[in-house]
């Protein structure tokens, strides 16, 4: 079950137990919290092993991220201009492209403070809706924050063309308690550092696993006050910034997150396990559930 609790699933199919092995994977970053899904595939930075009693599914790991990504992805050569983007010329470029439900009022503050504390930097967003631009401009205002600083990018019909503008960015924050997940791999992928705060909660943990997929862990904060500190430092100091940059850019080729052959690889070694255990019961530490 690729989707969950969440729009247009079928999870009601699954209870009828169609099938004798089921498993909840990857569209819900949680328990299903039911007795008809068995297994739940993980990795052990979103489910640490001590998270194991919070969930009904028997937790099976991959080595690496749990998070599939497509090495083959490519990326538009142009790199579109700052003003193509809507940017100022210069200023410092925070920039989160998550759904904007996820932007929760603790981590704005963050921001807003970010942009208070950094003269001429703007915060880079995605468009979602009149609506909540205007919500989040207000708010904006509120913080002391002239809401021009807040800059929305619209859709691009070409992935690799939204890729592409990532370039322009100079810093990737993340959101909590709902962590960007295919968004922050995105922008992994194109070069762009994210800095995330890891939660206890699954939703919470997604970028973190990315990070220490991709030898980036120092990028991990554990509170909010270190998640500011450490936005605050890489954007003052534009050479430590560079140095995380040309290690991202380094670890693509090096690194577990985008090696896409090894992903499939370690999947496919776990459904054989899971029915090497239902049909045989062999299969335990194959499936890497301690």
């Amino acid at each position: 079950d690729l989707g969950g609790y969440t729009s247009d699933s079928r999870t009601d199919v699954f209870a009828h137990r169609p099938v004798p092995i089921q498993v909840n994977y990857l569209g819900y970053p949680g328990t299903m919290g039911t007795d008809y899904m068995d297994y739940i595939i993980a990795d052990r930075h979103v489910i640490p092993p001590e998270h194991q009693p919070y969930y009904n599914e028997r937790v099976v790991y991959l080595p690496d991220a749990y998070l599939p990504t497509d090495s083959g992805v490519r990326i538009a050569e142009r790199t579109p201009t700052r003003a193509e983007c809507g940017l100022p010329e210069t200023g410092f470029v925070f920039c989160s492209f998550n759904h904007d439900h996820k932007i929760s009022p603790h981590v704005f503050e963050v921001w807003m403070r970010l942009l208070n504390q950094v003269p001429g930097s703007v915060l880079w967003l995605m468009s979602r809706s009149e609506v909540s631009q205007r919500n989040l401009q207000r708010e904006a205002a509120a913080r002391g924050v002239d809401p021009s600083r807040l800059i929305f990018a619209t859709r691009v019909p070409m992935v690799e063309d939204h890729l592409a503008r990532y370039r322009q960015a100079d810093l990737f924050l993340d959101t909590h308690p709902y962590n960007a997940h295919t968004t922050a791999a995105d922008a992994l992928m194109a070069g762009l550092p994210v800095l995330t705060y890891m939660g206890q909660a699954f939703p919470s943990r997604v970028a973190g696993s990315l990070l220490h997929a991709i030898g980036l862990p120092e990028l991990v904060t554990h509170t909010l006050e270190d998640y500011e500190s450490l936005a605050l430092e890489l954007a003052g100091q534009p050479h430590l910034l560079a140095g995380i940059k040309a290690r991202l850019a380094a670890h693509k080729s090096t690194h577990a997150l985008f090696d896409t052959d090894a992903f499939c690889r370690h999947l496919e070694h776990i459904y054989i396990a899971m029915w090497r255990q239902h049909q045989l019961g062999e299969a335990r530490d194959e499936l890497g559930t301690a």
